[in-house]
């Protein structure tokens, strides 16, 4: 029986309780880290941090070198890849924050907001979790959330997923050694998302040099959970895991291990950086050595995660992807110009510039992609049609499209490029807007063009990769067809203002 979505009265969704066939569907397994820019990998040229896991995943898998992230910064981007849209299009186009007005709690020695978290995800919109739920998938999600503030309409609970444990609010991930983690475990009979106290951790201060007495290291506990998750899982049902790690986002923070202790060593010549209480961002000493050594932590992880598919002989049915939410930070001590982070690309986290938004992303399946390189555009909210492409999901925006709004479905399915079959579509453009720095950004073919202010700029980046040289006077007519592009493409937010080019 084909499954359907169906429509409450008022047009909020609800899922179907259709029967469905899941023999055929794979598993499906979807990692995002936090803030890692494009050139972090040694599979991507990082020359001084070691990732041997994602490097063998990229080896055997499809690594692509034009991917994009959704947005330069963490909610939109998640906003993007979860709902199959653009940020001239999703309802979530900035990091808006719900806790700075709520009320304060305490836990231990600590002052803890009451409501935490971001602008919620349109409930009228469907996301990639209830899609999968709606085809027959448990659902886990371990990591960051950032679709929604506690309480909102757009918490894990209430938009397909059956078992979640992390940060409901990314604010609240700036802490690895936090006051309390979120969890909702419909498996445990949880009505919605609860805070976690970590005992151990309360009752020494969020900042300062006490902070380093805590014990409970968020990172590790949210990987263990993942592990147990999937430990759990068996072939009597498909399942579809996002594990959203917080790494390597600063805070600069971690067990003082193996790990650290071998870069500590490598880099002997190091910098110390002073905090930030504001931003939840403490002291760090050797920020060299705490960088690299979140990646190769986060790189520790994955080896773990495909170790357990063997193990559980699940890997010949399961997809896993690997990408981060954006590009490099240079937050929290971080020194990006250190590591050459941002793969010869221009900008930051934050910038509609090439190293803000263009990602690593890398697909592995094994006996079913043939392992190599692609060059292919493609972009977070491309994500949704090509999951729905390998379930066996068939006209997805009809299916799933809300007629009671105006509703946008931005991806083009990439499935054709991973599994060779098919001809594969191609983007006429790619789009960004971001709202805190006011920037557009626009990709058509080679050419670049990035808006700032109002002001456009053009790049031909089969030239120019670090974007240095703006030719937008030599090229009016290219210039005027992508601002078509952004007059076509900007639906007005209320929220999220950015300003068009005239």
């Amino acid at each position: 029986m084909k499954c359907k979505l169906f429509l409450t009265i008022g047009g909020a969704i609800a899922i179907s309780a259709a029967s469905c066939s899941h023999k055929s569907k794979p598993n499906v397994i979807f990692i995002m880290c936090d803030d890692m820019g494009y050139g972090d990998l040694g599979c991507y040229g990082q020359r001084y941090i070691q990732t041997p896991n994602i490097d063998s995943m990229a080896h055997h898998g499809l690594r692509f070198t034009q991917a994009y992230a959704g947005s330069p910064v963490s909610a939109p981007s998640r906003a993007s890849l979860m709902t199959g849209q653009h940020t001239g299009h999703c309802e979530v186009r900035g990091n808006k924050e719900y806790w700075p007005k709520s009320s304060k709690v305490k836990y231990g020695i600590n002052q803890e907001y009451a409501v935490t978290g971001q602008h919620p995800y349109d409930p009228d919109h469907i996301i990639i979790t209830e899609i999968m739920k709606d085809n027959g998938y448990t659902t886990g999600v371990f990591g960051k959330w950032a679709g929604g503030f506690e309480g909102s309409v757009s918490t894990p609970d209430k938009r397909g997923v059956d078992e979640f444990y992390g940060y409901i609010c990314q604010y609240q991930a700036h802490l690895y050694y936090p006051n309390f983690l979120n969890r909702y475990s419909k498996s445990k009979g949880d009505r919605g998302v609860v805070r976690e106290v970590l005992g151990e951790n309360v009752n020494y201060p969020m900042f300062g040099d006490d902070y380093f007495k805590r014990s409970q290291y968020s990172a590790d506990i949210i990987h263990q959970k993942a592990l147990e998750w999937l430990d759990s899982q068996d072939e009597k049902q498909p399942f579809f895991g996002m594990f959203t790690y917080t790494l390597p986002h600063a805070e600069l923070a971690q067990p003082h291990d193996s790990i650290l202790h071998f870069y500590e060593n490598q880099f002997v010549e190091d910098k110390d950086w002073g905090g930030n209480d504001g931003s939840r961002y403490n002291p760090v000493i050797h920020t060299h050595a705490q960088f690299a050594a979140m990646i190769s932590r986060l790189d520790a992880y994955v080896g773990e995660i495909m170790t357990k598919l063997r193990e559980k002989g699940l890997d010949e049915n399961t997809v896993v992807f690997f990408t981060s939410d954006n590009g490099p930070h240079e937050e929290g001590g971080a020194d990006p110009e250190f590591f050459g982070r941002d793969g010869k690309l221009r900008g930051l986290k934050r910038q509609c510039y090439e190293g803000g938004i263009r990602i690593p992303f890398i697909v592995y399946w094994k006996g079913k992609i043939v392992a190599g390189e692609s060059d292919h555009q493609l972009a977070f909210y491309d994500v949704m049609p090509t999951l729905c492409d390998l379930i066996g999901v068939k006209d997805y925006e009809k299916v799933y499209g809300n007629v009671a709004i105006d509703e946008y479905f931005d991806g083009i399915s990439f499935a054709p490029t991973l599994l060779k079959k098919g001809k594969q579509r191609e983007h006429e453009f790619l789009y960004w807007e971001f709202e805190e720095t006011d920037q557009i950004g626009v990709r058509m073919g080679d050419w670049k063009m990035v808006v700032k202010g109002g002001r456009p700029y053009l790049y031909n980046l089969s030239t120019d990769i670090h974007e240095d040289h703006d030719v937008a006077s030599e090229n009016r007519e290219i210039v005027d067809k992508m601002l078509q592009i952004i007059e076509n493409e900007h639906v007005e937010s209320p929220i999220f203002k950015v300003t068009l080019p005239e």
